[in-house]
């Protein structure tokens, strides 16, 4: 049908598919995005990912009905908006709340911006109405300055990157989580004993033998062989006392990232007043069952630390035995110690003749004036190889190069 058939002008240019039409099929035909809508539908798009990141199971057919139901309501209507994704999106009673939490956090402002002097940022739905509501092909309205301007979220994502996440609000932190579930980390690398056939390395006499038989005694070329490549076991002890309760969601979040990139290769340990083994917990995909399945198994969450004995423990049932031999590990902590410093000390000691590398990452290390004087990261610097800060995404994303490089 051509734009003559639609009512609209000979001239009018010719509408394009939008860049979600891969994650759901059958939208082009009911959608014609014009370049600001094609932003505006990825939004629409990404919110359904963050949907299906949170545990809904959105496929593409329920996509691409949510947004057909978009089209026929107005989406003005912040209460229209809301019932069109939840009759579209949830299918199970049980997804409904993770849903109610998933739109506030996309489409509403939290109010205690505006209470601590921010500004609010700007509502996605408001550029929606612009795009999901084309205007009028008659030339009314072209001359008009006051249709809102599409914004690119990006610089939003940039300042977030870069804020403390103890200070962040609920709105920015469920934006955290998702830019934390599209990190892709690299693991660091080890060589393995095998060998494996390659341009360079040893000779591989065996395969030369071989290849001479097959040429009636004449060496065609001398075969070589190199030793293959592994990832090398990541293994993360995190501080869950209360000083590091801010930063403890955040970073456990970042545990299962790196998890779920190599399941076999990361080892993740709580330290507080006992140690736990939360490594099958993080496995699970799911981001939001795993984390409440691993809160469900920390029983000494926000509270004291005793880092000195549960290093320890962990050195005596699990890194001794090869859990932390020539592994990289990660201390998450802010290297507060109820307990004496000496203990750490030792401890920290066996853990660096056992592992390859070992970093500390400290929350209040990225801060202003701030200096180690704490016992007990006093006592763990000797025996440290990098000390980083996590008060944030840009420092988290340092960390997985250091991690790549180690």
């Amino acid at each position: 049908m051509t734009s003559m058939d639609r009512g609209g002008s000979s001239d009018a240019p010719a509408p394009r598919p939008h860049a979600g039409a891969v994650l759901a099929s059958g939208v082009v035909d009911s959608l014609t995005a014009a370049p600001d809508e094609d932003a505006v539908l990825r939004d629409l798009v990404a919110f359904t990912r963050l949907l299906r990141n949170a545990g809904v199971p959105v496929t593409p057919d329920r996509t691409a009905t949510y947004l057909r139901a978009l089209r026929e309501i107005d989406v003005a209507s912040e209460v229209a908006t809301y019932w069109a994704g939840r009759l579209t999106l949830c299918s199970d009673p049980d997804d409904v709340a993770r849903y109610d939490q998933a739109f506030h956090a996309w489409f509403s402002s939290d109010p205690r911006d505006q209470r601590m002097g921010r500004p609010a940022p700007p509502k996605p739905r408001t550029a929606t109405i612009a795009a999901l509501n084309p205007p009028s092909r008659s030339g009314e309205g072209e001359q008009d300055d006051d249709v809102p301007e599409l914004k690119v979220a990006a610089s939003g994502e940039e300042v977030l990157r870069d804020r403390d996440i103890a200070e962040l609000t609920i709105g920015e932190r469920e934006h955290l989580r998702r830019m934390l579930a599209l990190l892709t980390p690299n693991p660091p690398r080890r060589r393995a004993r095998r060998r494996r056939p390659g341009p360079r390395g040893e000779p591989d006499a065996r395969r030369t033998l071989r290849a001479t038989l097959r040429h009636a005694g004449e060496i065609p070329g001398l075969a070589r062989r190199q030793r293959r490549e592994r990832p090398r076991r990541v293994v993360i002890l995190l501080d869950v006392s209360g000083s590091m309760a801010p930063y403890a969601d955040a970073l456990l979040r970042f545990a299962h990232v790196l998890t779920r990139r190599t399941p076999q290769a990361v080892e993740t340990f709580t330290l507080g007043t006992r140690l736990t083994r939360v490594t099958r917990e993080l496995r699970q995909r799911d981001p939001e069952r795993a984390l409440r399945d691993a809160g469900s198994a920390i029983p000494d969450w926000s509270g004291g630390t005793r880092l000195g004995e549960v290093l320890a423990a962990f050195l005596d049932r699990w890194g001794q035995r090869g859990v932390a031999r020539r592994a990289v590990v990660v201390v998450f902590s802010d290297g507060w110690e109820r307990g004496g410093t000496d203990l750490l000390g030792e401890q920290m000691a066996r853990l660096a003749r056992l592992a390859h590398t070992v970093v500390w990452v400290n929350p209040h290390a990225g801060k202003r004036g701030y200096e180690p004087v704490q016992g007990g990261i006093a006592a763990a610097l000797p025996h440290v190889d990098r000390l980083l800060a996590g008060h944030s995404l840009a420092t988290l994303q340092e960390l997985t190069e250091v991690l790549a490089d180690a």
